[in-house]
């Protein structure tokens, strides 16, 4: 897997200060994308032991939040084995760090296993290890600059332990 940045310090892409990783590879292509370059899985630099290891290590200062995951597509099924093990560590090294990941695949797909296209067995541990799923597409003429958190008004922030917990989905309040 490869990632385009690592915002250390961000408080644009969910609650608080928080580390905003940007995985490469998407094949979504939303018109209007503010971060084409990140479509290509070979974009950006190699992603390794050690810079997972600097990202875990982030999320345990004491001024950050959590560490929001996006792209590029983290849940494109090629980046999945890498996010699944980075979610985990963090869950388990930092357990009061709050996870947020951004996908334009909506929660009915990456949860239907019926969808191969998206649908790995990585899918249902990664979303065990989040707080927060970011869902949708980016749809242009729906964008919002005045939405918390998200770019158009199709996607949802969808309160992941809540929604597995009751079986539905419900939506995350700050």
């Amino acid at each position: 897997m490869n990632f385009g940045q690592i915002y250390y310090a961000d408080v644009a892409n969910g609650p608080g200060c928080r580390t905003s990783f940007f995985v490469s590879g998407c094949r979504h292509h939303c018109k209007g994308c503010f971060n084409p370059e990140t479509w290509n899985f070979d974009y950006g630099h190699l992603y390794t032991d050690e810079v997972e290891n600097e990202l875990v290590e982030s999320v345990k200062e004491s001024y950050i939040d959590g560490i929001s995951i996006l792209g590029g597509e983290p849940m494109e099924p090629e980046n999945q084995p890498y996010i699944k093990k980075l979610v985990e560590r963090i869950r388990q090294e930092v357990p009061d760090s709050k996870t947020w990941i951004y996908s334009g695949y909506t929660w009915e797909e990456l949860t239907d296993e019926n969808n191969n296209h998206v649908h790995t067995g990585d899918t249902m541990d990664i979303l065990r290890n989040i707080d927060v799923l970011v869902d949708g597409e980016f749809h242009e003429d729906e964008k919002d600059i005045t939405l918390l958190f998200r770019g158009s008004a199709n996607q949802r922030l969808i309160d992941v332990p809540a929604t597995l917990a009751a079986g539905e989905i419900v939506y995350w309040t700050e």
